[in-house]
C-alpha cells in the first residue's frame, strides 16, 4: 500500500509539474522613440496577446521553451528565444520597420485585421494613413479620413462632423486621451480640432463596443495622444497656405521622462487686414490649438502621464458682431502594475467647451455664454486571468454642469436686460465588467455588462407638460437633491469563429445609453447649438445593435476583405415640433420637443490593399434611417436627415519613386434627406411656404475627387523635409451646400430654388520639416 501510495503521488506531481504555467509580461516601445505601442501582436505558437493602451501585454504559457515573436504596424519584426521556468519581465524595443529588409512582407502582417478577435465595427488608422489623403487647404485630417470609412458618413462639404450607422452628429463619442471633446471642429466644421502631429493612435468602434466605452449611442472615436521622444530632442513643424504648426518634443530624464508640446495657428485674418475694403479687412477669422504632454516612469510599476489640449476659435465682423468658441481638456493617469498579471489605470480628467457671442448694434448691446463641463474619475482594471480569459473591470463617474446660456448687457446704455438660464447638474455613474475568452481554438467569445446610473440633480425648477408642450406643472428643488435617477444596464456580447487561416466570422450584440443631447436644427454642428442632460421630460436614448461580418484575408495577407451587416433598434429619440425654436429663452426647452423611436439598418463592405507600392481601399455603404414620432409627418415613419441610401469611398496611394508618391480619394453619396416646401400663400401680401412631409426630399447626389503629391526634399538622419500638394475637388463638381426658395424678381408669381456650393478648385501647398 506504501508503495502505491508513493507512486501516485509520484504521477499527480509529475502531472502538475507537466501542467505548470509561468507569465512572460512587459511593455513594448519603440527602440527609436521610447513611445509605447499600442496593439502590437505577442504570440508564441498558438497562444498570443496584444499590448494595451499603454503598451503592457501579459502572456501565460507552459514550462518549456518558446519562441516569442512580437509584431506591430510600422515597426521590425521581433523574435526571442527564451527557456521559460519562472515568471518573467521582458521589455521589447521594436526598431523602424525601414531598418529591415522584409519590408513588404512585415507590412503586409503587422496590418491584418485580427480574425480571432470577437470585436465588430473597428477600424484603426495609422498617421501614415491620415498623411497619405489630399485634404482641403492641405490641413491632414483625422476627421476627414475617418469619414472615408465604410458606415461613417460625412456631415457634408468640408464639414468635420460624422454620422455613423445611423446616428446623429451628437451620438458620437469623441475622446482625446480619456476626456470627451464636445465639439470636434474648427472654423465651423471645415477643419477638426485635432493636429495629427500630435496622434499616436486612431481607434473607432462602429458597433460592438467594448463595456469601458459608454454614454453615446453610435461610436466611439477614441484618440491617443504621442508621449513624447524619451530618447532625443526633435522639431517639426509645417507651414501651409492658411496655418503653420510647430512640435517640440524630447527627453526630460532619458528613458525615464519625457515631453510633448504641439501648437498650430492660422493666419486667414491676416490675408483679410491686407484687403483695400474696409468690410473685410475690419474682421477676424483664426484659430489655433496647443497639444501638451508629460510623462514620467516611477520604477519598473509606476508610470504617471500629464496631458492636455487648449483650442479656440475667433471671428469677428468689425466691431458689431463676433463669435469665440473652443475646447480645453485635462487628463492625469497613474499606471501601476500590481503582478505580472494585473494591471490599473487611474484617471482624472475635465473636459470643458464653451461659446461667447457679443453683439455691439446702437442699444442692442450684449454677450451670450454658454458652457459644458464635465468632471470625471476613472478606475480600470486589466486581469489576465488565464490563458484564456482576459478580464477588464472598472468605474467612471462624472459630475456635468450645463449653463445653457447667459445674455448679460455689455454696457450701462444697452436696452438688453440681464438673463440667465438655469444651470443644470446632473451625475452620471457607470460600473462594467467584461472578459475576452478562447473558448476554443477557433472560438472566441467577449461578454460583458455596463450598469448606468444617471441622476439629475438640483438646483432649479422643472416642469411638465401636456401634448401640445404647455407648462401643467412646476417643481422646485433645492441645489444637490435629487429629481429623478435613471437606471440603465448595457449587455455586451461578441462572438468569433475563424473557418481558416484566412477567413472568419463573427457576430455582435450591443445596448448603448446615451444621456447627453444635442439640439441642433441644422444637418452639421455648429458652435451655438445645445447640450442639454436628461431630465424629468428628457429621458435617456437607448439603441440595440446587432451586427454579422464575414472577413477575409487574401494572396499572402496583402489585401483583405471585410463585409458586415447591421440592425440598429432605437427609444427615446428626440426631434423637433413643427416652428419649433429651440433657441427661444426659456428654461422649459422640452416644450419644443418630441420623442418616439428609430431605427438604422444596413450593409458595409471594405476592400483594402494593405502592403507595396500601391495601396489603399474601396469602401460602399447601402444603409437607411428613420424615426416614428408622434406628432411628426402624420405619425407615420420618416427619413432621419442623416439618411442616406448610397456611399462610396475610393482611397489610392502610390509611392512612385523614394522621393515622390501620389494620392487620391474619390467619394459620392446619396443627398441628405430635407424638408422643402410643398406650396406657398400669402398673408398680407407676404409669400408663407407650406410644408408637407418631414424630410421628405433630397438633396443633389454629392461626388468629389481629390489628388495630392509628396515630394520629399531631404531625408537625413538628423533633418527632413517635404512639400506637399493638393487639389480638392480636382474636376470642380459646385456640389449643394444648401438649397432655398425665394420669389423670382422677373416673374413674382413663380417660386426659384438657389443653390449654394461652397468648393470649387481649392489648390494648396505646404512645406513641412523634422530635424
Amino acid at each position: 500500500m506504501k508503495q502505491l501510495f508513493l507512486l501516485m503521488s509520484l504521477l499527480f506531481f509529475l502531472q502538475g509539474y507537466s501542467q505548470q504555467k509561468f507569465t512572460i509580461s512587459g511593455s513594448v516601445k519603440s527602440k527609436n522613440t521610447g513611445e509605447t505601442i499600442i496593439g502590437a501582436s505577442v504570440r508564441s505558437g498558438n497562444a498570443g496577446t496584444i499590448s494595451n493602451e499603454y503598451g503592457f501585454y501579459s502572456l501565460t504559457l507552459p514550462a518549456g521553451e518558446h519562441t516569442v515573436e512580437v509584431s506591430a504596424v510600422g515597426l521590425a519584426f521581433y523574435t526571442n528565444n527564451i527557456s521559460l521556468n519562472k515568471d518573467i519581465t521582458l521589455n521589447i524595443l521594436l526598431e523602424d520597420e525601414s531598418k529591415t529588409l522584409d519590408n513588404v512582407t512585415i507590412t503586409a502582417s503587422s496590418k491584418s485585421r485580427s480574425l480571432s478577435s470577437p470585436q465588430m465595427g473597428i477600424e484603426r488608422l495609422t498617421t501614415k494613413e491620415i498623411k497619405n489623403i489630399p485634404v482641403l487647404l492641405g490641413e491632414r485630417d483625422v476627421l476627414k479620413t475617418v469619414q472615408l470609412l465604410p458606415g461613417i458618413k460625412s456631415a457634408g462639404d468640408g464639414n468635420s462632423g460624422f454620422f455613423v450607422r445611423g446616428g446623429a452628429a451628437d451620438q458620437n463619442l469623441i475622446l482625446l486621451d480619456e476626456a470627451t471633446v464636445y465639439n470636434a471642429s474648427h472654423l465651423l466644421g471645415f477643419f477638426s480640432t485635432f493636429n495629427s502631429d500630435a496622434i499616436k493612435d486612431v481607434t473607432v468602434y462602429k458597433g460592438g463596443m467594448p463595456a469601458q466605452y459608454g454614454g453615446r449611442l453610435s461610436s466611439v472615436l477614441d484618440i491617443k495622444m504621442n508621449d513624447g521622444n524619451n530618447q532625443d530632442y526633435n522639431v517639426s513643424g509645417g507651414i501651409g497656405l492658411i496655418s503653420a504648426k510647430l512640435n517640440v518634443e524630447g527627453p526630460i530624464q532619458k528613458d525615464k521622462s519625457s515631453f510633448l508640446v504641439t501648437a498650430r495657428r492660422t493666419y486667414a485674418d491676416m490675408f483679410l487686414k491686407l484687403s483695400k475694403d474696409s468690410s473685410l479687412n475690419r474682421n477676424t477669422l483664426y484659430f489655433y490649438d496647443i497639444n501638451a504632454k508629460l510623462n514620467y516612469n516611477f520604477g519598473d510599476k509606476d508610470r504617471l502621464y500629464v496631458s492636455g489640449y487648449f483650442g479656440r476659435d475667433v471671428l469677428k465682423a468689425g466691431e458689431t458682431f463676433g463669435l469665440d468658441w473652443g475646447n480645453a481638456t485635462g487628463t492625469v493617469r497613474w499606471n501601476h502594475i500590481f503582478s505580472n498579471k494585473l494591471f490599473s489605470n487611474t484617471s482624472l480628467i475635465l473636459s470643458n467647451y464653451n461659446y461667447n457671442i457679443s453683439i455691439r448694434s446702437g442699444a442692442n448691446d450684449f454677450n451670450i455664454f454658454s458652457q459644458i463641463r464635465d468632471l470625471n474619475l476613472k478606475q480600470e482594471f486589466q486581469w489576465y486571468l488565464t490563458p484564456r480569459n482576459n478580464l477588464r473591470f472598472g468605474f467612471n463617474s462624472v459630475y456635468h454642469i450645463i449653463r445653457p446660456g447667459e445674455v448679460v448687457p455689455a454696457s450701462d446704455q444697452s436696452s438688453f436686460n440681464a438673463q440667465y438660464l438655469q444651470k443644470r447638474h446632473s451625475w452620471e455613474n457607470g460600473i462594467y465588467a467584461t472578459n475576452t475568452w478562447k473558448a476554443t481554438d477557433k472560438m472566441n467569445i467577449t461578454y460583458g455588462i455596463r450598469l448606468t446610473t444617471f441622476s439629475v440633480l438640483g438646483k432649479g425648477d422643472f416642469f411638465a407638460f401636456d401634448m401640445d408642450g404647455n407648462i401643467t406643472d412646476t417643481m422646485h428643488y433645492t441645489a444637490g437633491q435629487f429629481v429623478k435617477t435613471y437606471i440603465n444596464p448595457e449587455p455586451r456580447l461578441a462572438v468569433s469563429y475563424q473557418l481558416n487561416s484566412t477567413s472568419s466570422v463573427k457576430a455582435s450584440y450591443v445596448r448603448n445609453v446615451q444621456n447627453l443631447h444635442l439640439l441642433s436644427n441644422s444637418t452639421t454642428a455648429s458652435p451655438t447649438d445645445k447640450w442639454v442632460a436628461s431630465t424629468n421630460v428628457i429621458r435617456p436614448e437607448i439603441a440595440d445593435q446587432f451586427a454579422v461580418g464575414y472577413y477575409k484575408n487574401l494572396w499572402d495577407n496583402n489585401y483583405e476583405l471585410t463585409v458586415e451587416a447591421y440592425y440598429k433598434d432605437m427609444q427615446n429619440q428626440i426631434d423637433y415640433r413643427d416652428g419649433a425654436d429651440i433657441f427661444i429663452n426659456s428654461d422649459a426647452v422640452e416644450a419644443q420637443l418630441l420623442f418616439g423611436k428609430g431605427r438604422a439598418y444596413g450593409l458595409e463592405w471594405q476592400f483594402k490593399k494593405k502592403a507595396g507600392k500601391f495601396t489603399g481601399w474601396l469602401s460602399y455603404t447601402l444603409s437607411k434611417t428613420e424615426k416614428l414620432i408622434n406628432g411628426i409627418n402624420n405619425n407615420k415613419w420618416y427619413n432621419a436627415k442623416q439618411d442616406r441610401t448610397h456611399d462610396l469611398a475610393l482611397v489610392v496611394a502610390y509611392q512612385l519613386s523614394k522621393k515622390w508618391s501620389v494620392s487620391a480619394n474619390w467619394v459620392y453619396y446619396t443627398g441628405n434627406a430635407v424638408t422643402f416646401p410643398a406650396g406657398k400663400y400669402r398673408v398680407d401680401d407676404q409669400v408663407v411656404f407650406y410644408y408637407t412631409e418631414r424630410n421628405g426630399y433630397r438633396m443633389p447626389s454629392y461626388h468629389r475627387l481629390d489628388v495630392g503629391a509628396t515630394w520629399i526634399l531631404k531625408q537625413r538622419k538628423r533633418f527632413s523635409s517635404e512639400l506637399t500638394f493638393s487639389l480638392y475637388n480636382a474636376y470642380g463638381r459646385e456640389n449643394a451646400y444648401t438649397i432655398s426658395f425665394r420669389e423670382s424678381k422677373e416673374y413674382p408669381d413663380r417660386t426659384e430654388a438657389v443653390r449654394l456650393a461652397l468648393f470649387k478648385y481649392i489648390p494648396s501647398v505646404s512645406y513641412n520639416f523634422k530635424f
